[in-house]
């Protein structure tokens, strides 16, 4: 047995039915790779069920996830590399799968009143039809590093928050608001009351992503891969910006996009130099 593996490998695995345990329904229950297992486990999120760890794993980063899984008291498993194959739904595990509760989604109009009442400028973040579950995590990582208060997804023609999404985030899912609206315009209209101004980012914009006031209570929307934003979520933003493109292409990836645009934010509110 290799140094340091007594803690977490038993000589023989288990028998172990990964069917017995995850369906293709359950996706959302389904948290695959160590740094979002890690942070789920930190951030009391959600219950973790049960902790499956591949036997043929080890290192420091596993003994760190050993130790707090431990701590919580939290039931773990060591099975086969092909049992985690077939739970993680494709997403690159890494050695750890572990089985939650699917993440509640906030309340959209009580997110907002809450980012409000913070005591700073509110920022959320609202996509339209963003489609890839990497590009959506990819983005929620990239809110949560801003400070943001939340991120707002449409219901239908859109990822939602999957295995995928997680990994992807690298583990910021577990800290950031996502909530569901059933019509963005309309939700767009109800920020307006609040007092956010809505700013949309699409490439035929005139104005420079950097000339608008960004240090009001503001909501940042982007469209999703290909169509970008729906002209009745257009109509609804009070400015569009665009992203300067230099290169032969006309766009960024949306999640790079967000990054750019949620950076400038936080630059423009002096919390960058």
């Amino acid at each position: 047995m290799a140094p340091g593996r007594s803690d977490f490998a038993p000589p023989q695995p288990e028998k172990f039915s990964a069917e017995s345990f995850v369906s293709p329904q359950a996706e959302e229950g389904i948290i695959a790779g160590i740094n979002s297992v890690i942070e789920l486990l930190r951030s009391d999120s959600r219950p973790v069920d049960t902790l499956f760890i591949d036997k043929d794993k080890g290192g420091s980063q596993f003994e760190q996830l050993l130790a707090i899984a431990r701590k919580k008291g939290v039931s773990v498993r060591v099975v086969p590399r092909a049992a985690l194959e077939k739970m993680a739904f494709g997403v690159r595990h890494q050695g750890v799968v572990a089985t939650v509760p699917p993440k509640e989604y906030a309340d959209p109009y009580g997110l907002a009143d809450i980012a409000v009442k913070k005591g700073k400028s509110p920022l959320l973040v609202v996509l339209d039809g963003v489609e890839d579950p990497q590009n959506l995590g990819a983005i929620i990582r990239s809110a949560e590093c801003a400070g943001a208060d939340g991120v707002i997804i449409p219901e239908h023609r859109a990822a939602h928050l999957t295995s995928a999404v997680s990994k992807a985030s690298a583990g910021a899912l577990e800290h950031m608001p996502v909530a569901k609206v059933p019509n963005l315009a309309n939700y767009l209209n109800f920020l307006k009351e609040k007092g956010f101004w809505i700013i949309g980012l699409a490439g035929d914009a005139k104005e420079p992503y950097s000339k608008p006031d960004l240090t009001a209570p503001l909501a940042v929307v982007l469209g999703g891969e290909g169509a970008g934003i729906r002209p009745v979520v257009r109509n609804s933003c009070d400015m569009l910006v665009s992203l300067p493109m230099m290169g032969r292409l006309s766009s960024l990836n949306v999640s790079v996009a967000a990054g750019v645009m949620l950076y400038e934010v936080l630059r423009q509110r002096a919390v960058l130099p």
